[in-house]
């Protein structure tokens, strides 16, 4: 069976993983087309932008009459009377920014920022005719920001060429990698979702799956349990019964008293067991009822310790009972209340080591409360056991200690009844060094 869960548990972790490559692939290839297209929206915009600049300024004549010098020979003067005015001669940044910005809505880039520039040298330097304020900052970062160019020189051949300026129109988009991951951000944020749906499902699949492993376990162990604790006293019952037919034991009246408080005991004994099986039960169900009344705690804990004065002779052990709370007086159920303490007291004797058992009971006031605290030099529990403990029908393995029975009900009742009570309960404990038990309950107003 455990192999089982340990092969489900690989295949669905290569599942997992196999599904998260695949999606970071498809998204790495997602941008780089979205990467692809965008670049080619940007330069189909500056193209349209550009083409339509060369046009008016390749158009002959030249409109205007430009200043010439008296002094220039015959063949300049022909020259500077009909070449073409320059971008900047001809429009303003403002002209060439709107022009840019409604090519660029055009091909669906109107969230595109962008600087431009004029160059009247074909060479992304510095001789600029006209520029944007950040152009020449953003060109320093070539990394970050990508430049788009396009001729505005007339065409090889044409009568225009010599006549016009020779300029370049660049265009140039801060963070583009940043603008990308923008755009494609609802593509990615429902990736990573979904990815995490995933995760998610497995983690909580792995956790249920182990959650019942460990249930499986729990009921083999309760099984085994009950069964020993019931065939014990089946056991006694039944060497009872046949005692009582012996004709030497029906003669004598001590002999036949012996043997009955035998069976009445194991009888009572069994009854106990079924009890505690009920009640975890109705605790389940929510259906114990509380009887709340008017309860001193110091009493309680008095009557408790005189009923447990004999299993602490028999251990050799000793209890000291510091009762320092000024004012003790809560709202409990005197059963229940009762049977917390006894369970917490009881593992504090039966978890003890073979000599020298020492228990110390405390109370004391802090705020609107009463603290109860149960120490004991026990054999201690390790972090595991602690973080466990109020478990339903969790039992601490006990190391060399064979002789303690139970269901692994007792702790988990204790944490139901101070839940029930509006207390709070908090475990200390190391191994070879004893526990902890601090209880805090609210007091009456």
């Amino acid at each position: 069976m455990k192999k089982i869960y340990i092969l489900i548990i690989i295949l669905i972790s290569l599942s997992l993983i196999g599904i998260i490559a695949i999606q970071i692939t498809s998204i790495k290839n997602a941008l780089i087309l979205k990467n692809e297209d965008l670049e080619q929206k940007i330069q189909l915009a500056l193209n349209d932008v550009g083409q339509d600049i060369a046009d008016q300024t390749t158009r002959f004549p030249a409109l205007g009459v430009p200043k010439l010098s008296p002094e220039w020979p015959s063949d300049q003067l022909l020259h500077g009377l009909f070449k073409s005015p320059t971008v900047a001669q001809r429009y303003t940044p403002n002209q060439i920014y709107e022009k840019l910005k409604t090519s660029f809505k055009k091909y669906g880039l109107s969230k595109t920022n962008f600087e431009f520039a004029v160059l009247n040298n074909n060479t992304l330097g510095n001789n600029y005719e006209m520029q944007t304020v950040n152009f020449t900052k953003l060109l320093a970062d070539t990394v970050q920001n990508r430049a788009f160019g396009f001729p505005l020189s007339a065409p090889t051949g044409s009568i225009a060429e010599g006549l016009v300026a020779d300029e370049e129109l660049w265009v140039i988009v801060p963070n583009l990698k940043v603008f990308l991951w923008k755009s494609s951000s609802w593509m990615i944020a429902g990736s990573v979702l979904f990815t995490l749906l995933i995760c998610t499902a497995f983690f909580i699949t792995v956790q249920t799956m182990l959650r019942q492993k460990k249930l499986s376990e729990i009921k083999s162990d309760f099984i085994n349990n009950m069964t020993h604790e019931f065939k014990t006293p089946l056991a006694t019952i039944s060497l009872a019964v046949d005692a009582l037919k012996n004709e030497k034991v029906m003669q004598s009246r001590e002999k036949m008293q012996y043997f009955s408080g035998i069976i009445k005991d194991e009888n009572k004994r069994m009854n106990k067991q079924v009890e505690t099986i009920l009640q975890a039960a109705l605790l389940d169900k929510e259906d114990v009822q509380l009887s709340m009344k008017h309860q001193h705690v110091h009493e309680i804990i008095n009557g408790i310790m005189d009923n447990f004065r004999l299993q602490l002779e028999d251990k050799q052990g000793k209890a000291d009972i510091m009762l320092n709370a000024k004012n003790d007086l809560i709202e409990a159920d005197e059963v229940h209340f009762t049977n917390l303490l006894t369970n917490l007291i009881d593992n504090a004797i039966k978890y003890s080591k073979d000599s020298g058992l020492h228990i110390l009971i405390t109370t004391q006031n802090t705020g609107n409360n009463i603290r109860i605290k149960i120490e004991d030099n026990g054999i201690g529990m390790n972090k595991e056991t602690v973080n466990r403990i109020f478990e339903k029908f969790y039992r601490a393995h006990t190391g060399n200690i064979h002789n303690v029975k139970g269901f692994g009900l007792g702790l988990s009742y204790v944490k139901s009844m101070v839940d029930a009570h509006r207390g709070k309960i908090k475990v200390e404990s190391a191994l070879g060094k004893g526990s902890v038990f601090t209880l805090d309950f609210p007091l009456l107003k």
